[in-house]
């Protein structure tokens, strides 16, 4: 199986060392004009191909457009969107969804060309299937397979942008949570700072009290306390209030 593969990639690069600058340069064009979300495209692969003939593909046509090969400006773009075009491909999930979206397609299609039928009876597509014409047949023609590749692109773009609305969404709903998360730790450190320097002149305000009790028990030199307006005797009610003399 090895020696088989060494042999092709010898006859390719046999073969591609003849190929002219046109041919590489319109391959380059061709590879840039394709439609970015489909692989299939990039590699010009029908939907059906299996691993091996995406591998095959992409050996054949990178040896075209490599960029020590080929003299066009935008060869190592091209180069690089085959190597995208085979990653997405070899991926189990990438090449998955992609299938997905084609058979959606394809249901769509079908879907049409059956209301089609029923409305015009008199329709060429209509006469075919009347002839025994199978549906399958039909879904080989170019007409078929064109509409197809224009639907594929259209249903990958309406995912796409689904999909990137919803990145937006969630990058909008991070970019909340971590400001709340922000305000929060900021709340808290002005509160730990807050407290810290409270503690901090505990010292200091138990200090200034014991000495403003002293004070008051102590009266000043020269200094007359106010008299007591309460009474001492327990069993008046009244408050006794200091008579005035002289």
């Amino acid at each position: 199986m090895g020696e088989s593969n060494v042999d092709e990639d010898a006859i390719l690069k046999s073969f591609f060392a003849e190929v002219g600058e046109v041919e590489r340069d319109n391959e380059v064009a061709r590879i840039l004009s394709c439609f970015k979300l489909n692989p299939f495209e990039h590699l010009n692969l029908p939907f059906g191909s299996s691993v091996d003939d995406v591998k095959k593909q992409y050996r054949k046509l990178s040896l075209m457009v490599h960029p020590d090969k080929c003299k066009h400006p935008q060869a190592k773009e091209a180069f690089g969107a085959l190597a995208k075009a085979q990653q997405l491909l070899l991926n189990d999930q990438e090449r998955d969804y992609i299938l997905t979206q084609v058979n959606a397609a394809k249901e769509e299609l079908r879907m049409k060309r059956k209301k089609h039928l029923k409305k015009d009876t008199a329709s060429k597509i209509k006469s075919m299937v009347d002839e025994g014409k199978p549906e399958q047949q039909y879904e080989k023609s170019e007409e078929f397979l064109h509409e197809l590749k224009l639907k594929v692109r259209e249903i990958l773009t309406d995912q796409e942008w689904r999909r990137r609305k919803m990145a937006m969404r969630i990058s909008e709903e991070e970019g909340r949570l971590k400001k709340d998360e922000e305000e929060q730790k900021e709340m808290w450190k002005k509160k730990r700072e807050h407290e810290e320097q409270w503690e901090g002149t505990r010292e200091k305000r138990v200090s200034s009290w014991r000495d403003f009790m002293k004070a008051g028990k102590k009266a000043k030199k020269g200094e007359t306390r106010p008299p007591k307006l309460k009474t001492e005797d327990p069993n008046k009610s009244y408050v006794q209030r200091p008579v005035k003399k002289g």
